[in-house]
């Protein structure tokens, strides 16, 4: 599995979302980095990692859990966004990672909200693969950056250009994307960690604007993981790391402080 490592001290796993890369935390990794060594991977299936023979959610999980096992870091600090952010509490639920922050985290949906977001993610993915070679061009305007991540960002005209295109390019890119996405619509759901069963803390961050994991699933990620204390993001949508990122890096590395 491909990782980007930086900084010194401490370690802090940083798992991206579906579709994504290490390079999704790019706003923030190196103000991370100048408290904690980060250490952000790519999922099997994305970024520079290869895919897995079956592609599931279950399957990235161990993955990561059996990366970890094998570089002595079992018990790791982790962060997650999206997906990763569900992986982080699948991993904090089986007790392989220490303190955990969970950012925007899926799997918390009614059955109409389910519906939504597979049919408008399914949709994008489309118009970014008929459009992949224009994706430099398109990410650097100001009006088509906004139009092309207005369901992942609450501002995305003051996203960097780069930033927004490393993500799209990695959205195309990735050879796991659509059966990720169906195992992640159509495959079990995520089981949760009742009170008092959680190997270290468990700190949830929700933007009050997202668009992809409606606000309103926050109670629902909470009844499931009732340890777990949720800090809300205001003014921002799917993406705290990208709306508002010098208050995301002062919570993962409050939430995650020895």
């Amino acid at each position: 599995m491909n990782a980007n490592r930086r900084g010194s001290g401490k370690p802090l796993l940083l798992i991206h979302g579906l579709g994504g890369s290490w390079r999704s935390w790019n706003p923030i990794v190196d103000a991370l980095a100048r408290e904690r060594e980060t250490i952000a991977i790519d999922l099997p299936g994305f970024g520079a990692s290869p895919p897995l023979a079956v592609p599931t959610f279950l399957g990235l999980a161990d993955a990561v859990q059996t990366f970890l096992g094998e570089r002595s870091l079992d018990g790791i600090d982790v962060v997650g966004s999206s997906m990763g952010a569900r992986l982080v509490l699948e991993l904090a639920r089986r007790g392989a990672v220490g303190r955990a922050v969970a950012l925007d985290p899926g799997g918390f949906w009614r059955a109409a909200e389910k519906a939504v977001f597979v049919t408008s993610v399914r949709a994008s993915i489309a118009l970014l693969r008929a459009v992949r070679p224009a994706l430099p061009l398109l990410t650097a305007n100001v009006a088509t950056r906004t139009a092309l991540l207005a369901q992942f960002s609450a501002r995305p005209w003051a996203l960097s250009p780069a930033v927004a295109r490393d993500e799209l390019q990695s959205f195309v890119a990735s050879p796991s994307f659509d059966a990720i996405l169906n195992d992640l619509v159509d495959g079990p759901s995520q089981q949760g960690a009742p009170r008092g069963s959680l190997r270290s803390s468990l700190a949830i961050g929700w933007g009050k604007r997202d668009l992809v994991c409606f606000p309103s699933q926050a109670a629902r990620a909470l009844e499931a993981f009732p340890d777990a204390r949720l800090h809300w993001f205001e003014a921002c949508g799917h993406f705290p790391q990208w709306d508002a990122p010098e208050q995301t890096v002062r919570f993962v590395l409050e939430a995650t402080a020895t």
